[in-house]
């Protein structure tokens, strides 16, 4: 009989071969039906009983495996296109989808992304300065040595986000919630956060020399080794935060982080202790919650 539930379920895939997503679909189908039949038997149902029941459980099944068909050659299409080596500029993204696109090499100066679905697309080597990113889905992208300077973010998605050893000299991320984002080796001192929150961050080895973070959110941030002299934090909530000062053979990183204000933070238990626990930083004007 299971034989009988395969030819079934083989009779209905057929129109779908080779696209990955639907033979999935149907792997866990079939198991599903095959121990649908097995509680039936137990039951005392006959065979033809059971199959019968069996098929009928799962409705209309061919409506979902269409779906799920277009879905995946719709990806399948995208996953194909490659941007990179080319020249770009000023080219008009606004409102495409396009996952897991690769734009390597190119020339992307003051590209409109403006409201694109990019979802884990790659951008490196490239020039993207005054490119626009304004209410883009950036999930899972990765932008490695890439020229951002005076590029737009304002209310963009940024979840699982990687940029690393790129330019952002004059960006604006303005009203955006940054998600699992990863900031690596990145000068960001003349990068403006206005209105953020920045929730499971990771600053690693970032220059955020003379930044001014006041009255933004911090959720579960790391600042791992980053340079932090004269950052304000002023009117900032921060809550499991931690700071991880660089390596220091004399106590030059503890003179800089004495820079770093907090008057008028408010902050957990657990932040407050790390940061006293340091020594050198001034929480006589935090409000721990």
């Amino acid at each position: 009989m299971n034989q009988k539930l395969t030819n079934y379920l083989n009779g209905i895939f057929t129109p779908y071969d080779g696209v990955k997503s639907v033979t999935e679909l149907k792997a866990d189908l079939l198991s599903d039906l095959q121990e649908r039949y097995t509680e039936l038997k137990a039951e005392g149902k006959d065979d033809e009983t059971a199959f019968k029941m069996t098929v009928e459980s799962i409705g209309d099944i061919e409506e979902t495996i269409l779906e799920v068909a277009n879905l995946s050659r719709s990806l399948e299409r995208q996953v194909q296109i490659n941007l990179s080596a080319i020249n770009l500029q000023k080219s008009d993204f606004a409102g495409v989808t396009l996952h897991k696109g690769k734009f390597k090499v190119s020339e992307m100066q003051g590209a409109d992304f403006a409201g694109a679905d990019l979802t884990g697309s790659s951008f490196a080597a490239s020039n993207a300065s005054e490119a626009n990113f304004d209410g883009a889905n950036l999930t899972d992208c990765t932008f490695s040595t890439l020229d951002l300077t005076n590029a737009s973010f304002h209310k963009t998605i940024l979840v699982r986000t990687h940029i690393s050893t790129s330019g952002l000299d004059g960006a604006t991320f303005k009203d955006a919630k940054l998600t699992d984002v990863t900031l690596t080796k990145t000068d960001l001192r003349k990068t403006i956060f206005e209105n953020c929150i920045f929730n499971g961050v990771d600053f690693k080895l970032c220059d955020l020399r003379g930044k001014s973070f006041e009255g933004q959110t911090f959720v579960g941030v790391k600042f791992d080794k980053s340079a932090l002299n004269d950052v304000s934090f002023k009117g900032a909530t921060l809550k499991n935060v931690s700071f991880r000062l660089p390596f220091s053979v004399t106590n030059k990183s503890y003179l800089a982080f004495k820079t770093v204000c907090f008057d008028g933070a408010t902050m957990d238990k657990l932040t407050y202790a790390a940061l006293k626990g340091l020594w050198v930083a001034d929480l006589s004007k935090v409000t721990v919650i």
